[in-house]
Order: structure tokens, then sequence, then C-alpha cells
């Protein structure tokens, strides 16, 4: 017998949560996030409590690359269901991708809940200390809620 075999078949999936620690400029380097995902055939809800970071992250996945398209609407657009990327400020009633990309500065609300929708979780961290310390903040809550985020330190973004 295998150590899953025990496990119930209702046993509740979790995603696998990355934290990127160290990245120059957060939104830019949220948008090599989804380029690569999007190259990898993943889809993605990109997440944000505050419409202006959203609205910033809309803004640079239009203009960060002349030569590459991401398609990309918000949540409440009729074409939500049929585009890959799509942007939120409600990620728990948002539809479910693949990777649930935090722009946020906080864990999203009820995250346990509905987590299970993803298959990754991506955080996104800036050299700036402040957003290193929320950060970590989201790291312990992950880790209480009975998660296993990982670290990862980029270099020479």
């Amino acid at each position: 017998m295998t150590p899953d075999s025990t496990r119930p078949q209702s046993a509740i999936r979790h995603p696998k949560i990355d934290f990127h620690f160290g990245v120059d400029h957060r939104i830019h380097y949220a948008c090599r996030v989804v380029r690569k995902a999007r190259a990898a055939d993943k889809t993605v809800l990109a997440y944000a409590r505050d419409a202006g970071t959203l609205a910033r992250f809309d803004t640079a996945l239009w203009t960060f690359s002349a030569l590459e398209f991401l398609p990309h609407v918000y949540a409440d657009s009729p074409l939500a269901a049929a585009t890959p990327i799509v942007l939120t400020l409600d990620a728990g009633s948002a539809p479910a991708r693949q990777v649930l990309l935090n722009l946020d500065d906080d864990v999203p609300p009820a995250f346990d809940a509905w987590f299970a929708r993803f298959e990754r979780v991506i955080e996104v961290v800036s050299v700036d200390a402040d957003d290193r310390s929320r950060a970590r903040q989201r790291f312990r809550r992950y880790r209480e809620c009975g998660f296993e985020p990982v670290a990862h330190e980029v270099k020479g973004e």
C-alpha cells in the first residue's frame, strides 16, 4: 500500500505555491510570468483587491512586449470564459483557471476554501523591504493553513 492510497478520495488538492523573491519591478516581472504560463498553454487568473494595481497590470500586459499579444480581459467581461488571462478584484468568485497570480499585498480572502481550483499559485515579490515583509506574512499564512509554499530568489532579472 502506498502512502497516498490511504488518503480519502475526497482529499482536497493543494496547488503548488511559488514565491519569486527579489524582482526589480513587480508588475513587469508578473507580465513575464504570464507570458511563460501562456507559452506552456496554461490559463491565468491575475488577482488584486486594488483596482489601481490591476489597471497597471492590464496596461503592462499591452505594453511590455511590442512583438507579443497576451489576450486578457477583466472577469466581468462577456469574453472572460473564452479568454486565457482574466484579471479580477475577487478571485473567489472569478472563473477557474490553472494558475493564480496574486498581485495583492495580502492573501486572498477565504483562499483556503477555493485554492484547490488552481494547479499553481504564483506570488511576485520585489526587492522593496515592505513588500518582502508582507510576502513573508503571506508565506507564513499559507503554511499555517497546510499549504507548502516554496521560495525562489530571482537572480539577474
